[in-house]
C-alpha cells in the first residue's frame, strides 16, 4: 500500500553506506494543518534506500513537496529481546509549485491516505510483506 504526504522540506541528509551493497539517505517534511482554529504543526522522517537517495537532490528545503512512501516495519531480535520499528520509505518526491499562495495548510492534500491506484511498477517489489 502506497500513502503521500505534502509538507515543507526542512531538512534533508547526506547518503549512508550501511554495507557495502546498501545505502540510504533521510529527509524530514513539516506538515502543517489548521485543525479547528489551532494551527498543529508534525514531522515525519523519511528513508530512501538504493537508488532512490538520489529522489532528494532535486529540491531545495524550503520547497513543498508531495512525497509518495510505503510504510515498512520489521522485526528485530537480540538476546531474548523482540524489538519492532517502522520506516516511511520514500520511493518518489515532487516539488509543488505554488501559484496561489492563500493558506497550503487547508487543502486536503497532506493527508495521509492510501493511493488506490498504486501500481508496483516503481520498484516496490522487495518488500516482506
Amino acid at each position: 500500500m502506497s500513502y503521500e504526504l505534502t509538507g515543507k522540506l526542512i531538512a534533508k541528509y547526506d547518503t549512508m553506506q550501511k554495507t557495502e551493497t546498501f545505502k540510504t539517505r533521510e529527509f524530514a517534511i513539516e506538515k502543517t494543518d489548521d485543525i479547528g482554529g489551532r494551527t498543529i504543526v508534525n514531522y515525519a522522517k523519511f528513508q530512501c534506500v538504493q537508488d532512490k537517495t538520489e529522489i532528494i537532490d532535486k529540491v531545495n528545503v524550503g520547497d513543498t513537496v508531495k512525497v509518495y512512501f510505503n510504510i515498512k516495519g520489521s522485526k528485530w531480535e537480540k538476546d531474548g529481546k523482540t524489538n519492532y520499528f517502522t520506516n516511511l520509505d520514500a520511493w518518489r518526491i515532487e516539488q509543488i509549485l505554488n501559484t496561489n499562495q492563500s493558506n497550503d495548510s487547508n487543502t486536503d492534500t497532506g493527508k495521509m491516505e492510501p493511493m488506490d491506484n498504486f501500481t508496483a511498477t516503481e520498484g516496490n517489489d522487495d518488500l516482506p510483506f
